[in-house]
């Protein structure tokens, strides 16, 4: 499983210049995978998504990971209490797909 891993303040402001490992489907790598589908309307923005995320789970986003096989965004925040909570969307139409709390 491909997967996409960047920290959160690049990938928001699109300042990654050096490709990640893997070719995405299309054959685009990585973050420039994620910016033109964001661009291109077959994603949504992150920003909704982490607004979305952090509504539900008021704490700090640890890490924003893109899974370029199943076109999911998985959001980590570690929550107030002490606990992460691994949300997984759907990029392409913004749908929470999962829930899950650690210890």
């Amino acid at each position: 499983m491909r997967r996409l891993l960047l920290p959160l303040s690049l990938f928001l402001a699109g300042l990654l210049a050096a490709p990640l490992h893997a070719d995405a489907p299309d054959g685009r790598r990585g973050a420039d995978y994620a910016r033109e589908s964001v661009r291109s309307g077959e994603f949504v923005r992150l920003e909704r998504l982490l607004a979305d995320a952090e509504r539900r789970f008021p704490g700090r986003v640890l890490e924003v990971e893109l899974d370029e096989d199943d076109d999911e965004y998985e959001i980590e925040i570690l929550m107030e209490d002490g606990r992460v909570a691994e949300l997984k969307y759907d990029a392409r139409t913004g749908r929470l797909l999962e829930v899950e709390i650690d210890d």
